[in-house]
């Protein structure tokens, strides 16, 4: 079974919110969960916040997040790579080590989460202006 993603877009005046609940798929999908986004979006990345699930629900350490725009480009610049599996792992504009910098205009946004386990979940939030 492929994996199951919800989605929640969020627009407030110059500041837009995704928040991607993911459930990690089985069988061939092992480890996988993709979803795209119901309206195009545009601007900066500004924020993004990694959450691994908890207990039986974590993903297997060093998970890979990617949130890709119209062009193929992975917006998060590789900061989604190697994710841990028992914290949460915040990315933003000018850290000095998880720096964000990506412009976008009018493109739909696509999650992949890849090497995550069996039915594992994990929550993606983006902050963009």
């Amino acid at each position: 079974m492929a994996g199951v993603v919800t989605k929640t877009e969020m627009i407030w005046s110059s500041v837009k919110k995704i928040l991607f609940a993911w459930t990690s798929g089985t069988g061939a999908d092992a480890g996988k969960a993709d979803a795209v986004t119901v309206g195009p979006f545009e601007g900066q990345l500004k924020r993004a916040v990694f959450i691994p699930g908890a207990g039986g629900d974590q993903p297997t350490n060093l998970y890979d997040v990617r949130i890709l725009d119209s062009d193929g480009l992975d917006i998060l610049a590789g900061v989604g790579a190697d994710l841990s599996n028992a914290a949460t792992v915040e990315a933003f504009e000018g850290s000095a080590t998880k720096n964000l910098n990506h412009m976008f205009s009018h493109t739909l946004l696509t999650l992949e989460v890849r090497n995550a386990g069996d039915t594992k979940k994990g929550t993606v939030v983006l902050y963009m202006r």
